[in-house]
């Protein structure tokens, strides 16, 4: 299996979870590094260089069966918009592309919780935001993440065998930025821009494991985020103070999280096993 982005804050803990489950996992990264699992330095923007590692890396591997796609500029902000728009569009259309030439048609990639219309300058058309209504990109990078899974409907619609899983990770979190959480408390509107959601590194591997099992040919999206909020304060009185006017379709739990992963629970037997509270 081919991890693209496998030295990023997700793709450390989803090579970490799949070599866990004992599968044969060969990471690729722009950047250097030597981790204990199969390593190799690779330009995703390159064509030449994303297809030569779907048919193997010499003295390191020989073809692959699945390909989790992780790698990307992860967030906007981080390069100019052009950079951002050019290096994660090239990037994901070349994984696609070479996949598909490869004879590889189960694909796993990191879509994201952006396409749903954050910072959420204009409100949400009701909440829990979930997968129904179409995609709101506000930035650059969330056009890109917007573009790419367009993409991905049309190559299944044009290769029927083929199986796209898009996965709108929201905030990933590591158990070790847990102890800032309550700072965010003070001023429930720091974390408005992505309705106080986050996702456990682990339970986002948890997300990709699950997705890779799921195998249905065709494209389908889900919203991964945890069961939670970021936030002390009920999901209830969060929604009605910073979205007044906003419909709420189904009785919020406590601290539910208002990113629904209802679909991602039925479809894929995805259960966030993870909370920063526990942490405390």
């Amino acid at each position: 299996m081919l991890v693209t982005g496998s030295q990023g804050k997700l793709g450390r803990a989803v090579t970490a979870r799949l070599q866990a489950d004992g599968h044969e996992v060969h990471g690729v990264d722009a950047v250097a590094a030597a981790p204990d699992f199969g390593y190799t330095r690779l330009e995703l923007t390159d064509y030449g260089q994303v297809a030569d590692a779907m048919f193997g890396v010499q003295d390191r591997y020989h073809g692959i069966d699945a390909v989790v796609h992780l790698g990307a500029i992860p967030a906007p902000g981080q390069a100019t918009d052009v950079a951002t728009f050019h290096n994660n569009m090239l990037a994901t259309f070349n994984v696609f592309q070479s996949a598909r030439r490869a004879g590889i048609t189960r694909i796993v990639y990191a879509s994201s919780e952006t396409v749903l219309g954050l910072p959420f300058e204009t409100p949400p058309p009701y909440i829990p935001v979930d997968e129904e209504y179409a995609a709101r990109p506000e930035s650059n990078y969330s056009l890109v993440k917007h573009l790419e899974e367009t993409m991905a409907i049309e190559l299944c619609r044009w290769d029927p065998a083929l199986s796209i899983i898009a996965l709108r990770f929201s905030n990933v979190m590591y158990p070790e930025e847990y102890a800032g959480f309550p700072e965010f408390d003070a001023d429930p509107a720091l974390r408005r821009w992505n309705l106080w959601g986050y996702i456990d590194a682990r339970d986002g591997a948890q997300a990709v494991v699950r997705a890779l099992a799921y195998d249905t040919p065709g494209f389908d999206r889900f919203i991964i985020a945890n069961a939670d909020t970021v936030m002390s304060r009920s999901s209830p009185e969060l929604a009605a103070d910073q979205f007044p006017g906003v419909p709420i379709t189904k009785d919020l739990g406590e601290h539910e999280t208002l990113l629904s992963i209802d679909k991602a629970r039925a479809v894929l037997g995805f259960e966030p096993e993870y909370s920063w509270r526990d942490a405390r």
